[in-house]
């Protein structure tokens, strides 16, 4: 009883199960073959909308220091655009990869598949969270709008292959938790197991090369999607030389628009 009331204290935090996941405590092999990714998604949910408008409100800060003066609905923008970005890119590529894993005959179920992408979110977003205050410096310290354009691409970017590093390295632990029961793993490689950190890599055996190449298409796909809904949902942080609006005309694409930036940072 005294145990489990101390389990139960460990997880009535809010961010809990991010802290947990972050540290690997979730994704252990362990962990996965008694009760599968055992977090809740709703809650898990509202902690990656705080953590993506805490970075919102960093990129935000850009447009608080502009030389006609601060633009501060600018910041209320990117505080909810930011969470939006990443829901509705996960709603866009949900189907898709629920195809595909039906397709290669994986065993993750809809709502296995749906945790496995919050918890990839909230890293995702955790990571965003952490570099925010670096953003922030930048935001009120250059008057570069190219350079800050730029930055921000960079820092999703990094967020977004540490995220789903984390997406492709627990598929491949929740394959070793899914083996066959009459064939336990040896003692000594369960103890290799239990400081694992989220992304270390783990054991030999994981999803048939079929199941890995699908699930990595689909990343790409994800992160194609992420990139071009950022494009949709702009500006986040608001061009100096043209006055607000929530959102901005239909032109050209995100690729096209960070090399037309480049262009113009060393032009």
């Amino acid at each position: 009883m005294a145990t489990d009331k101390a389990r139960g204290g460990k997880g009535s935090g809010w961010f809990s199960d991010l802290d947990r996941l972050l540290r690997g405590e979730l994704t252990r092999t362990q962990s996965l073959r008694a009760g599968g990714l055992a977090l809740d998604p709703l809650r898990l949910a509202l902690v990656i909308v705080a953590l993506a408008a805490s970075y919102g409100l960093c990129m935000g800060a850009f447009a608080a220091f502009r030389a006609d003066g601060p633009n501060l609905i600018q910041i209320v923008a990117s505080m909810v655009k930011v969470p939006l970005l990443f829901f509705l890119t996960l709603i866009v590529t949900l189907p898709s990869l629920y195809v595909f894993n039906a397709l290669v005959g994986s065993r993750l179920a809809a709502g296995a598949l749906v945790r496995l992408l919050v918890a990839a979110l909230a890293v995702m977003t955790a990571v965003l969270a952490s570099l925010g205050p670096i953003t922030a410096f930048f935001s009120v310290s250059t008057t570069s709008y190219p350079f800050m354009l730029l930055f921000n691409v960079a820092i999703f970017a990094v967020a977004g292959i540490l995220g789903l590093s984390f997406l492709l390295q627990t598929l491949h632990r929740l394959s070793l938790s899914a083996g066959p029961t009459d064939e336990p793993a040896p003692l000594a490689a369960e103890s290799e197991f239990v400081d694992q950190g989220a992304l270390e890599p783990v054991g030999e055996r994981g999803p048939s090369p079929h199941v890995r190449l699908v699930f990595r298409i689909w990343v790409v796909v994800f992160a194609l999607v992420g990139a071009q809904m950022g494009w949709v949902l702009r500006p986040f942080v608001g061009n100096p030389k043209t006055p607000f609006a929530w959102f901005r005309v239909r032109e050209s694409n995100f690729f096209q628009a960070v090399f037309q930036t480049l262009r113009s940072l060393f032009s």
